[in-house]
């Protein structure tokens, strides 16, 4: 069906279309409405009378000036819940109920069966030999050096949540294996191609689902807020190949994801993974422009998270769908963290515990002359420094969650240490990152900043200036 329209009225009522398209609009305004003519062809064809015709219309009218009448007297709008069958026992979350996250450590026994299904399956032989591999590599975190690394935390998250009967979806380009191949979700038969899922045997009643999806954030990121509103109860992820790629949907990060809530009371527990970090790739691939997401927020509407252990990602995750409400989850996830021999998290972190807001430091408070904070990556950078210069005077605490911030928490850890000087490190420039959002909430601590100078462009093109301006900041820290 080719269906032909046309603006009466212009761009609305109170527009005058025949500035611009006077010939159109004069042929337009002695052309009869849609009612009129269909009106004309039933009374030609004897379907209806005259008077029927003039009856049904003046009924309609009267219909419209009674709602419109009864609309001036209500005093205060009520918005009309909806999907109520889906939302029911959901309520609005309170300041309080971001101060701490709830428990979500799994019992040992739900852990171990649930990290067995990763690395045993029946078609292990039919797999080629970097997956054969991959694994052995899973069943040797478990079962012998208790180090398990980013992805097998990211793994146990998703299937603990199946374990309790909560669906799991994923999509994104190159989801599947993960766009620096660390996740291995859906594993292929060497042969057939056949896809073989692991998870998918940990429960017969939740299913977990990844979509390698086109190169179209806008497209695939508004599909998967609809998804996760009608699925409250499913965790639901929509992945970056890189974090910046994100800025290709930003009209739904703008007018939904950050704003819904507050427009429409209409809560979302979406979840957006975006790759972050400065390992010299250059402007396109390095941030996933922390700034502008730190800037939307505001009224509890969203969270930001940028964590720095597997065990911290495992807790994040699974926060989402043990609360009682629901908020959009941004987590700045690593590139070179997936495979740091620092960052790995033993069995006890994932069954006991919480997600960390905060991650203290573990150094001799009384030693402490000059506190850092800092998010991401970074940490683990300033650690190495640390420990190779025996700097014992200086601490490093890690500001996982930068929105709602933990101020409560903030306040404690700085009453610990009474630092001489406070300082916020960041590897973004400083028009960038997280630094503005530091001042701008936490104006009243004396905060000093070191990052890179301010930038047009995100990052260096040149990986060798990359990394002398990274090791810049690192100096500039221990100075």
């Amino acid at each position: 069906m080719d269906l032909l329209c046309y603006r009466k009225y212009g761009h609305n009522e109170g527009d005058e279309p025949r500035f611009t398209q006077p010939l159109l609009y004069k042929a337009i305004s002695k052309h009869k409405n849609p009612r009129e003519i269909y009106n004309q062809k039933l009374m030609s064809e004897g379907v209806v009378e005259a008077n029927i015709a003039k009856e049904m219309e003046t009924e309609f009218k009267l219909l419209l000036q009674d709602r419109f009448d009864k609309s001036k007297e209500v005093e205060k709008a009520f918005i009309t819940p909806f999907m109520e069958k889906e939302w029911e026992g959901f309520q609005k979350a309170q300041s309080e109920d971001f101060d701490i996250s709830p428990e979500t450590g799994v019992a040992k026994d739900d852990l171990l069966a649930v990290a067995e299904k990763l690395y045993k399956i029946p078609e292990e032989k039919q797999l080629f030999k970097k997956s054969q591999r991959l694994l052995s590599d899973r069943k040797k975190m478990v079962e012998d050096t208790d180090k398990l690394d980013w992805a097998m935390g990211e793994l146990l998250a998703y299937g603990t949540l199946l374990q309790e009967g909560h669906p799991v979806r994923i999509s994104g380009q190159d989801v599947e294996r993960g766009t620096f191949s660390h996740r291995h979700a859906v594993l292929k038969s060497e042969e057939s191609e056949q896809e073989i899922c692991p998870l998918n045997s940990v429960s017969n009643t939740a299913k977990f689902t990844a979509f390698n999806s086109l190169l179209s954030e806008y497209g695939v990121l508004g599909f998967d807020y609809g998804y996760a509103m009608a699925m409250p109860n499913s965790l639901t992820i929509w992945e970056a190949q890189f974090g910046d790629f994100s800025n290709g949907a930003q009209i739904m990060l703008d007018q939904f994801i950050s704003a819904a809530e507050d427009k429409w009371k209409m809560m979302n527990g979406l979840v957006m993974l975006l790759p972050h970090g400065y390992e010299g790739q250059g402007a396109e691939h390095s941030s996933a422009r922390m700034e502008r997401y730190l800037q939307l927020c505001a009224q509890h509407n969203m969270q930001m998270v940028n964590c720095t252990t597997p065990a911290n990602f495992f807790h994040v995750l699974r926060r989402q769908l043990k609360r009682n409400f629901r908020k959009p989850l941004v987590v700045f996830t690593p590139k070179s963290l997936l495979r740091h021999p620092q960052c790995v998290s033993s069995i006890q972190d994932f069954t006991t515990g919480r997600f960390q807001e905060i991650i203290d430091d573990t150094i001799e408070a009384s030693s402490v002359k000059k506190l850092v904070l800092c998010s991401g990556k970074l940490y683990y950078e300033l650690l190495q420094e640390r420990t190779e210069n025996n700097r014992n005077d200086v601490a490093i605490v890690r500001m996982e969650q930068l929105y709602p911030l933990p101020e409560k928490q903030i306040k404690t850890i700085i009453e610990k240490y009474n630092p001489e000087q406070l300082i916020w490190a960041q590897e973004e420039p400083e028009n960038m990152g997280a630094w503005s959002h530091i001042l701008r909430n936490l104006r009243h601590l004396p905060f000093e900043v070191v990052a890179r100078n301010e930038s047009a462009a995100t990052a260096s093109g040149s990986s060798k200036r990359s990394a002398k301006r990274q090791k810049t900041i690192i100096e500039q820290v221990f100075k």
